[in-house]
This record gives C-alpha cells, structure tokens and sequence, in this order.
C-alpha cells in the first residue's frame, strides 16, 4: 500500500521511484567526542564513485542531484518527457540546484529528503523553493516524515508527504487539519491571523 498522501489530503498511488546512492564508506565525524548526526550544510557528501556506479532505471525517478549535476546531460531528454524529478539532502543547497536548471519547474517533483526528523533545514529548502524560486510543481518531502510535521510542512511549501514506512499514511492525514486557523504567515498563507479576520 502506498504512504504517499498528496495535496488533495488523499493517500494515492506513488508512480516515482526514489532513486538511492549506492553504498559508500562514511567518515563519522566526532565533536566533543560525540558523532555529529547531522551534515554540513553545503558539504559534498557523495563521491564520484557512488554517481558512476547509479543506475538509472526506466520509468519515472526521482534521481540524487548528484547524479543529476554529473549526468545531466544524458537525463535531459528523459527530463523534457516528465520522467526525471530530483531529490535533495537536507544539507544540499536550492541554489545548487537553480544553478544547473533555472527553470524548476521543468521538474514534475522535486523531493527533499529528511534523514531525521529533527533536521529543520528541509522547511527552510522547501519555503526558499517556493518563495525565492518559484517552484510550481510537486515538492515532496520524504525519508524520516512523521505525522506530527505534516502541518508544518505544508505551510513551507510541501504538498506532497511520503510517510516513514513503519507508519500509516491513512493515520496520518488528520494531521494536516491540526490547526484550522494558523497565527503566522507562511508560504501558503501570506498574511497573519490578525490581517485576515476583521476586529
């Protein structure tokens, strides 16, 4: 069963394959003699080894954008017939992605990856996609996504929520009716609270 629910607060049927890196050695690094869980934003995180070795199968996927700043060329055309989407880390940058396709949205989805839920940097990605960029398409927020962030992703911008797949999908979609009446502006609500409702 699929755990995709998309904007339309439905659970639907996934026809993206989320395309992983091969495997590789990783340095864990240490602060204070403690691992560091996350990675630095901006850091390079993928080896050249690990972009070669990808296969990219037939169908719609959603490539690493490692795999698409080195192999675009040959992912283009697969790109103009809405077969290629692409994925991003928590720590790799929109501008990095901008820089190799101005237009985002020749992208059907772009998916940002969140290795643990307590990295916060995938709302920050998601509001600069759809503010500073002007993203249009799906932007799909998948990996370690709980029912508890599902509101709050969506007022950054996503409308697309792959749950973590020990969860359930169906259990999750009350989540984004939490609130009926958020105080902040956001991404998809420009105004606060106390500009939108007359004293």
């Amino acid at each position: 069963m699929s755990n995709l629910i998309r904007k339309q607060a439905v659970v639907a049927d996934d026809p993206w394959q989320l395309l992983l890196l091969p495997a590789a050695a990783e340095e864990v690094k240490k602060q204070a003699g403690k691992p560091v869980l996350f990675k630095l934003t901006g850091a390079a995180s993928v080896t050249p080894e690990q972009v070669s070795a990808t296969v990219i199968p037939a169908g719609k996927v959603l490539v690493p954008l490692a795999v698409w700043l080195a192999r675009k060329a040959e992912l283009v055309g697969r790109l103009a017939a809405g077969e290629i989407g692409v994925w991003l880390e928590t720590h790799e940058l929109a501008e990095t992605l901008v820089a190799s396709q101005a237009d985002l949205d020749a992208f059907p989805v772009i998916a940002i990856h969140i290795e643990r839920f307590a990295d916060d940097r995938a709302y920050s990605t998601a509001a600069l996609l759809r503010t500073r960029y002007g993203f249009k398409g799906e932007l799909r927020a998948c990996g370690d996504v709980l029912r508890d962030q599902l509101f709050y992703l969506k007022r950054c911008g996503f409308d697309a929520f792959e749950i973590r797949a020990d969860r359930s999908a169906e259990d999750a979609l009350a989540s984004l009716t939490d609130f009926s009446e958020p105080y902040q502006a956001a991404v998809v609500i420009d105004q606060p609270l106390w500009r939108r409702h007359a004293r």
